[in-house]
């Protein structure tokens, strides 16, 4: 495994970005793709957000073009297809970040710009195009965009394009690029949804990465937990921790009727936040992250849905309003903070009928995540004990026998 970026025989003046975006040393998923990747393998991955993951495609795709310069002007040679036009943003600006000191173009293709002004860019040289499936496909249709010139294809968040209906059209995608000679497919999870909605030949014999976050990485972020004893008790814990512990944070809730709520609730008490929920017009969408992302407010509501892909620097700390359906999604969730090797917090508020989600996130991640108190706002119920269900299950069978020993009698 690869310790340092140094160890990849990487171009100088890839390794001048790298070093000039913070990064000093390889994350998980980094370490296992970037040298499989340029060793010509096709790659599947599963690597939560904020583990560095378009790095890890972003740097051997710029290594790959460097190494194997164009001949002549011509149409990109590097797709990357996001679920999202956030995501299609993140990327192109963290892959321009890293190709700075080389003379490669990055080019995004996204729904809410006009069809003229993305025709005008894709009729002058390009690398590596970002884009969306759906508009993508509508470049192809009109022949604005050239597939067979196309030797990588990526998929970003793979599960989410097939979460959001997108996945008829990236098998068209991936027939039409059909002369690639690489592919790179990047997923939350390999589970599921994750990889099978694709068709089979996709990917060719392609090198297997599951890369959970290290526990070095996970170390950056301290995470405790309140009990609370009622939904009034909980929400006061929230506006405690929100005037007087955090500075920059994303408070998550399960539903879009819940973050109505509580959005009223905030308002109330003049503590002002900006809020991203699913099916939202996008320029309201954009406005709250940009209100967030430069400061104008330090709160952001969201749910799962809304929030996925959507990297905000200097997060301070996450709180679990609501927990999460499932421990995976918890992980994504504090990965919100201490991204680019910054510290952060999650906190998570939890009522009794949340404490089995809780201990199922501490054996999920194997951690002990401890409870702590504020002064003045302890619960006054006492902490819930759940019996596990086979214990039971098997305590029940033996009742069952007895009585019918009984009847035999």
């Amino acid at each position: 495994m690869i310790r340092t970026f140094a160890e990849l025989d990487l171009d100088p003046t890839l390794l001048e970005a790298i070093e000039e975006m913070g990064f000093s040393r390889p994350t998980e998923v980094q370490a296992q793709a970037i040298p499989q990747a340029l060793d010509a393998k096709d790659i599947l991955a599963s690597a939560p957000t904020g583990t560095g993951k378009t790095a890890s495609f972003a740097i051997p795709a710029i290594q790959y073009l460097l190494d194997f310069p164009r001949k002549k002007a011509g149409p990109a040679r590097i797709l990357v297809l996001t679920p999202t036009r956030e995501l299609a943003m993140q990327v192109a600006e963290q892959t321009r970040a890293l190709a700075k000191y080389s003379r490669l173009k990055v080019a995004t293709i996204t729904g809410g710009v006009t069809y003229d002004s993305h025709a005008e860019t894709l009729a002058q040289t390009q690398d590596i195009v970002v884009a969306t499936p759906g508009r993508l496909m509508e470049y192809i249709e009109s022949e604005r965009f050239d597939c067979r010139a196309i030797e990588w294809l990526v998929l970003d968040e793979a599960d989410r394009m097939l979460d959001m209906g997108f996945g008829p059209t990236v098998d068209r995608l991936s027939a039409e690029c059909r002369w690639r000679k690489q592919t790179l497919l990047f997923s939350a999870t390999l589970e599921g949804r994750g990889v099978e909605g694709f068709t089979a030949d996709l990917l060719n014999e392609p090198a297997e990465i599951d890369a959970e976050p290290s526990l070095r990485e996970r170390k950056k972020i301290t995470q405790w937990y309140h009990r609370a004893d009622s939904a009034e008790h909980k929400l006061a814990l929230l506006k405690h921790i929100l005037s007087e512990q955090a500075q920059r944070t994303i408070v998550f809730v399960k539903t879009r009727e819940r973050l109505a709520e509580l959005r009223q609730q905030l308002d109330s008490a003049q503590i002002p936040c900006s809020w991203i929920q699913g099916e939202m017009p996008q320029d309201r969408r954009n406005n709250a992250i940009s209100r967030f992302r430069e400061g104008s407010v330090n709160i952001l509501l969201a749910t799962d849905i809304a929030a996925r892909g959507i990297d905000l620097p200097d997060v301070s700390h996450v709180i679990n309003y609501d927990l999460p359906r499932s421990a995976d999604v918890y992980l994504h969730r504090i990965g919100r903070t201490a991204r680019a090797g910054k510290k952060g917090i999650a906190i998570s508020l939890v009522e009794a009928h949340d404490q089995p989600m809780m201990d199922r996130v501490g054996r999920y991640t194997k951690e002990l995540i401890k409870e702590r108190f504020i002064e003045g706002m302890r619960p006054t119920h006492k902490k819930p004990v759940f019996k596990k269900k086979k214990k039971a299950k098997k305590d029940d069978k033996k009742k069952v026998t007895k009585k019918k020993g009984a009847k035999k009698k």
